[in-house]
């Protein structure tokens, strides 16, 4: 049965700012706007709304905090230059000689984000029409910082739907499709899952059309598709043309024969 998120969303208007672009939001959404002085935490789960100039996704226990927005700022002891050395288990992975790589399931964003400040050219794709929007202000705040200014960088270019439909109406051929769906948990106990990764899986849910997806890739992609995975889950696409480990996860790695 297909998740009615509409109904456990709504965006939080707090008396400041401009309250046309809440507003609109909550139009594109279709969700309620909330005043903040006629907050019910009993009718919804979360809430949109701005803090900091940043689109966040608050619960109710973080109501009062900043909530989760999609980072855009380097990770811990990445370098600061652009583009960032191609090391690690993704840069292999992802190939020497691939260029252009679209993110199928982009869920908040830093598989993109990190791909992108490698010097891959990054095409973002996203079903979820919550995290479509945060992606978007995160993206829109990345292309506003100094350094891609003054490099005249634009962001990830970013679609919104499901990446079944969408990858074969690129109007390009990719030569990877990177694909990070959303696994099951495991049932042995395990530490806590990171608080973004759980409100995401409570927004969406598993993607059991993952399978789908990735016949879908292989048939796109002109080098390789890429499955991001946890380290217990059994490979997607069947025995992969090699495999690159990271902590917990490893990455799949397809290699295809389609022409670019």
């Amino acid at each position: 049965m297909k998740y009615d998120w509409q109904k456990d969303v709504a965006v939080l208007y707090e008396g400041q700012g401009d309250i046309e672009s809440f507003e609109q939001l909550a139009t594109r959404l279709g969700i309620p706007l909330i005043i903040s002085q006629a907050l019910n935490l009993d009718n919804q789960l979360f809430f949109l709304s701005w803090r900091d100039g940043c689109l966040s996704l608050l619960d109710k226990e973080s109501i009062q905090k900043s909530g989760l927005t999609v980072e855009i700022d380097h990770r811990q002891g990445e370098q600061r230059s652009w583009p960032i050395a191609k090391s690690g288990a993704l840069a292999q992975a992802l190939g020497r000689k691939t260029r252009t790589v679209v993110d199928a399931t982009a869920g908040w964003g830093q598989d993109s984000l990190a791909m992108f400040r490698m010097g891959y050219g990054v095409l973002s794709i996203e079903r979820s029409p919550i995290m479509a929007e945060l992606l978007a202000d995160g993206f829109g705040r990345l292309a506003k910082l100094e350094w891609m200014q003054h490099l005249k960088l634009a962001p990830p270019q970013l679609l919104v739907g499901s990446a079944i439909d969408m990858l074969e109406q690129l109007p390009f051929q990719p030569d990877c499709i990177y694909l990070d769906p959303m696994f099951p948990p495991k049932r042995k106990k395990s530490a806590l899952a990171k608080k973004s990764i759980m409100v995401l899986r409570n927004l969406v849910g598993d993607d059991l059309d993952k399978e789908q997806l990735f016949v879908t890739a292989f048939k796109v992609a002109g080098k390789r598709v890429v499955v991001k995975s946890p380290d217990y889950a059994e490979p997607l696409g069947g025995k992969p043309s090699e495999s690159f480990h990271g902590k917990l996860l490893r990455y799949d790695v397809y290699l295809t024969q389609n022409k670019v």
